[in-house]
Order: C-alpha cells, then sequence, then structure tokens
C-alpha cells in the first residue's frame, strides 16, 4: 500500500465511524488524536503464544490469522479481514496467551488499548452505549458462527466457509482453510472437486 491509499483508507475508517453518532467537530478531533494506524508487511507475526499484549486490532486492509501449534503442526482457528475485529485472550483471562497471530497479507490497522479506550469514554460518555452494542452483537454473531461451526459435517463447513468468505478462497493458502475445517489438504481437494462435479452434473440435468 502506499501512502496516498493509506491515508484514503484512514480517512475512510474515521468517516464511517463518525456516521455511527453525531459527532461534534471537537469530539472528531479527539477521537482522531487517540486513534492510532499502524502498518505489517504479509508474514509478520504481531503475536507469539507465551506474550501478554495489551493491544487490539480492527483490520482496516489486509487479513490476519490466528493458529496454534499442536505438535509443531500450525492448527488455524480463524481469519480475520476488513472489518473484523481482533482482541487477544489475555486481555480477559490475564495470562499469556496460547496462540499465535500472523499478517497473511500486507496490513493496515487501528490498533488500540485499554487505556486509550477508557480516556475516549471518559470524554465522550455517550460513546459507551455504541461500543457495548457493538460488543453484544459480536459475540451473538461468534456465538452463533460456533454452534454453526460445531454441528456441521466437514463438507457442510467448506459449503458455509465457502457462502460466508467466498474472497478467502483466494487470498489463503488451501492448506491454512483446511486446517481451520478440520480437514487434511487432501481431504479439503477431493471434497472440493466431488461438488465442483456435482454442481456441474446438476447444471446438465437442468439444461
Amino acid at each position: 500500500m502506499n501512502l496516498k491509499e493509506v491515508e484514503l483508507l484512514k480517512n475512510q475508517y474515521l468517516n464511517d465511524m463518525f456516521k455511527l453518532m453525531n459527532f461534534t467537530e471537537e469530539e472528531k478531533e479527539v477521537i482522531t488524536s487517540l486513534h492510532s494506524f499502524r502498518q505489517y508487511k504479509k508474514g509478520n507475526v504481531l503475536l507469539k503464544k507465551g506474550q501478554f499484549s495489551k493491544t487490539s486490532f480492527y483490520v482496516i486492509k489486509g487479513c490476519l490469522r490466528s493458529y496454534y501449534l499442536v505438535d509443531g503442526e500450525e492448527k488455524t482457528n480463524e481469519f480475520y479481514t476488513e472489518g473484523d475485529y481482533f482482541t487477544p485472550s489475555c486481555l480477559v483471562t490475564n495470562k499469556p496467551v496460547d496462540h499465535y497471530l500472523d499478517c497473511l497479507e500486507d496490513c493496515l490497522v487501528n490498533v488500540s488499548t485499554a487505556e486509550s479506550e477508557a480516556i475516549i469514554l471518559e470524554k465522550f460518555p455517550r460513546f459507551e452505549k455504541l461500543c457495548r452494542a457493538y460488543s453484544e452483537a459480536l459475540v451473538v454473531k461468534q456465538q452463533a458462527e460456533f454452534n454453526d461451526f460445531k454441528m456441521a459435517s466437514p463438507e457442510q463447513r467448506y459449503i458455509n466457509f465457502a457462502a460466508k468468505r467466498p474472497d478467502l478462497l483466494q487470498r489463503v493458502p488451501q492448506y491454512q482453510i483446511a486446517s481451520y475445517l478440520g480437514l487434511t489438504p487432501q481431504s479439503l481437494s477431493r471434497m472440493r472437486k466431488r461438488l465442483l462435479n456435482d454442481e456441474i452434473a446438476q447444471r446438465k440435468v437442468a439444461v
């Protein structure tokens, strides 16, 4: 991302935020001054097992991946793309994280800490209502996705993933998608081929 694109994305992010509530110009200036943006290159590891971080990440551009190491093998548990928010588990548990967070693409993120959020809420108490509503909606969304994932068969997990996040099929290596779905790369490859053949057969029948 060049400098012009970065500035455009930053301004768009802030403008979208300001549309959520009727902020005064003074409020906009304070909120803008408290926001911190960072760029990371593809391959950067932002968090490692055993570390403690006070930073949360909102993805403005790019893709982050959270994963565990099990017997030396990476087990992907989530992808975060534009509009997604990542909060390290240590901010809730007060214990070092047991997973990793890395960049699958060049990323632009908005970073925040409990301290910076506290300053904003202290200056603008009415902002707390918006934050609380967002947090509650996020919890409900994550719980629903977890329940769907747990109850679905491997094939249905892939179908759901492809329907809800089709962009990731092109942005993320297949072996990482397989890991996320709880499959081997070989099993995922066979499943995709079978589903494609079924789709082609259905089209022929329809014709």
